[in-house]
């Protein structure tokens, strides 16, 4: 799941190098902290929202068999 992200956010952004998922195991299910460059945050994130709900849509659609709770935080 870690590199699905990382694969996605890396095309979406013009500072690649600087991408980095933090995977932390919690009451809410597993989270991904997706960190980008302060510059790319707004390319990850997208206009109203739409990229950053694609991401999660697609991640939550990878971990249906898991049947884990996933959440995709973005950060800066």
């Amino acid at each position: 799941m870690e590199d699905l992200i990382l694969v996605i956010a890396k095309a979406l952004v013009d500072n690649p190098e600087d991408v980095r998922v933090d995977v932390r195991e919690g009451d809410r299910g597993t989270v991904y902290a997706l960190s980008v460059h302060p510059d790319d945050v707004g390319k990850v994130i997208g206009k109203q929202g739409r990229i950053a709900k694609a991401l999660r849509t697609v991640v939550a659609s990878a971990s249906v068999k898991s049947k884990k709770r996933v959440i995709v935080d973005i950060i800066s």
